[in-house]
C-alpha cells in the first residue's frame, strides 16, 4: 500500500505556494527569536507579514522575509501600513531586493519605517556595511522598488497615486538570479510586528516600458560620520554643482542660467537675483565672510566672465575682462579668486584680486587641461586637477605655482578635489580611467581622501559626473556634503 506521507507532505507545500500568491517561499533570515510568517489573502489581495528581528542594518540582518526569485530587470510595488501601534519606532517593513538568504548577503530595499521614515537601503557586497539615501517623503503609503541594469531607485505616494521618484537611487550590481520580496523587522529582537501589503505588483518585464525618458535631477546632502544621504530636492529639471551659504541652512544651484537658493531642511528653490547676469554656469560660489556670491556667466560677451554681486542678488561686479573664465576658489582671507581660463589657447589656472582692481595671474601653463583650482583652508595651497601626466589626477601647489606636489595617482580620472573647511579632507569626484573629460551621464563616484595619510574612501557610487561636485561643496562645519545625481526615467 502506497504511503500517505509524501501525498500529505505535497499537499502541505502547495498549500504554502498558494499561501503566498506571487511569492515562492519564505524564511526567517539572520538570528532570530520569534519565528516570522507571511499569508496572502485572496479575497483582499493582499499579505500580511509578521517578523522579529534586531535589525536590517550594519553588516548582518534579522527579518522575515517572503520572496520569489528572479532574474533581469525588475519592480515591486504595494500599499503598506502598520495595522497596530507597534513597539519600537524603527520597525521596518521592506520592499526588498537580496543576492541571498544569508544574514549578511548584498541587498537594496524600499524602508518605511514606524515613524514614517521611508529610505533606499543598501549593503554593497556580503559582510559590508548598509547606508542609507533618506527620502523627502514622510510616511507614503505606497512605495516602488526599480532595478534597471545597476541602477535602484525608490518611488514613493499617497494612497491610490502612482508613486514618483523620490530622487533615491543607488548603484548596486547583482548577479542573476536574485530575491526580491517583502519583509518586516521588528527592531527589537524581544516582540514582532505586523505589516500588511496591499496591491502588490511584481513586473520582470520591463522592456515594454520605452517611452522618452526624462532627466531627473536630486540635490542630496551626505554625512560624513555615517556616509548615510538624505534627498534635499527633487524635480524633472536639470539643476548643477551646490554651494552652501555660510549660516549652513541654504544651498545654491544653478539650473536655465539662473542661480537658484534651496533650504536644507528641503523645500521650493527661489530665483537669486543676478541682475543682467541670465547665462549663469555651475561655476558659483560664496565669499568667506558670506556676504558676496561669485559667477560665472557668459551674458556680456557670450564667453564665461567672472563676477561678484551682493549674497541676496543685485548687479552683478565684473572681476575679469578676459574669456573664458570659471571661477573655482576663493582664499580665506577674502582677498583674491582663482579660476580656470583659456588664453593663447591654453588653458590653466589663474589668480585676480577680488575686488576687481587687478591684473590676473597665470599660475600655471600645460599643453592639456589645469582646471578646479582651490585653495586650502589655511590659505597656503591651491589644489587643482591636471591630466599633464596622460591622465586627470589631483595636485597641489603654493599660492603663487611653485612646488607642485601629485595628490592621487590611480586608475580613475580624478576631478574637481573640494578641501574640507577644517583642512582634514578632499572630496573629489572619480571616472572611469576611459573618460575623456567631465561629461554628464556617466556612471561615477564620490571620494573621500583624508590629507594627513593618504587614505581613500568611498562616499558614493552614482550616475552623475557635469554638475555633480563641480565647486566647493562642503557645510561650513565640515560635517556634511552636498552633490547632485540624475537618474533618465
Amino acid at each position: 500500500m502506497l504511503s500517505a506521507a509524501p501525498l500529505l507532505a505535497w499537499l502541505e507545500g502547495m498549500r504554502e505556494l498558494m499561501s503566498l500568491g506571487i511569492f515562492e517561499g519564505q524564511d526567517d533570515v539572520g538570528v532570530i527569536r520569534h519565528a516570522g510568517s507571511a499569508a496572502f489573502d485572496p479575497n483582499t489581495e493582499s499579505y500580511t507579514v509578521q517578523g522579529s528581528g534586531l535589525n536590517l542594518w550594519a553588516n548582518r540582518d534579522a527579518f522575515h522575509f517572503a520572496w520569489k526569485q528572479v532574474s533581469g530587470d525588475v519592480s515591486l510595488a504595494a500599499d503598506i501600513v502598520f495595522p497596530q501601534p507597534g513597539v519600537d519606532l524603527h520597525r521596518k517593513a521592506v520592499l526588498m531586493i537580496r543576492q541571498t538568504l544569508q544574514a549578511d548577503s548584498a541587498y537594496v530595499d524600499a524602508a518605511l519605517h514606524g515613524d514614517g521614515l521611508t529610505s533606499l537601503q543598501f549593503r554593497e557586497a556580503a559582510g559590508a556595511s548598509t547606508h542609507e539615501v533618506q527620502s523627502a517623503v514622510t510616511g507614503p503609503r505606497r512605495l516602488r522598488l526599480e532595478k534597471r541594469g545597476d541602477y535602484v531607485l525608490l518611488f514613493v505616494g499617497a494612497e491610490g497615486e502612482e508613486p514618483a521618484f523620490s530622487g533615491a537611487a543607488t548603484r548596486i550590481a547583482f548577479t542573476a538570479p536574485f530575491y526580491v520580496g517583502i519583509g518586516v523587522c521588528s527592531h527589537n529582537e524581544e516582540v514582532t510586528e505586523t505589516a500588511v501589503f496591499s496591491e502588490v505588483r511584481l513586473q520582470t518585464d520591463l522592456s515594454l516600458a520605452a517611452e522618452p525618458t526624462i532627466l531627473h535631477s536630486t540635490l542630496e546632502t551626505q554625512s560624513m560620520a555615517s556616509t548615510d544621504r538624505r534627498v534635499v530636492y527633487t524635480a524633472p529639471t536639470h539643476i548643477e554643482a551646490p554651494n552652501w551659504l555660510t549660516d549652513g541652512q541654504t544651498l545654491i544651484v544653478n539650473r536655465g542660467g539662473r542661480l537658484l537658493q534651496i533650504p536644507v531642511a528641503g523645500g521650493e528653490p527661489e530665483t537669486i537675483d543676478t541682475g543682467f547676469a541670465v547665462r549663469c554656469n555651475n561655476d558659483h560660489g560664496v565669499s568667506p565672510d558670506g556676504s558676496l556670491l561669485v559667477i560665472s556667466d557668459g551674458t556680456e560677451t557670450g564667453k564665461s566672465l567672472i563676477y561678484t554681486l551682493p549674497v541676496g542678488g543685485g548687479t552683478p561686479r565684473k572681476i575679469t575682462e578676459t574669456g573664458p573664465s570659471y571661477w573655482h576658489g576663493w582664499s580665506p582671507d577674502g582677498r583674491t579668486l582663482t579660476f580656470c581660463g583659456q588664453r593663447d589657447g591654453k588653458y590653466g589656472i589663474f589668480t585676480i584680486p577680488a575686488d576687481g582692481g587687478g591684473e590676473e595671474t597665470r599660475l600655471t601653463i600645460t599643453d592639456g587641461l589645469d582646471d578646479g583650482p582651490e585653495y586650502s583652508p589655511d590659505g597656503q595651497h591651491i589644489y587643482f586637477n591636471s591630466d599633464r601626466t596622460g591622465r586627470m589626477q589631483i595636485w597641489r601647489m603654493g599660492v603663487d605655482g611653485a612646488d607642485l606636489t601629485q595628490i592621487t595617482d590611480d586608475d580613475g580620472s580624478n576631478w574637481f578635489a573640494h578641501p574640507s573647511p577644517d583642512g582634514r579632507y578632499l572630496v573629489l569626484l572619480s571616472y572611469d580611467r576611459d573618460v575623456a573629460g567631465h561629461p554628464a551621464d556617466k556612471d561615477v563616484t564620490l571620494r573621500r581622501l583624508t590629507l594627513a595619510t593618504g587614505e581613500i574612501t568611498v562616499l558614493a557610487r552614482l550616475f552623475g559626473g557635469q554638475g555633480t561636485i563641480n565647486v566647493p561643496c562642503w557645510s561650513p562645519d565640515s560635517r556634511r556634503i552636498a552633490f547632485v545625481t540624475y537618474q533618465r526615467i
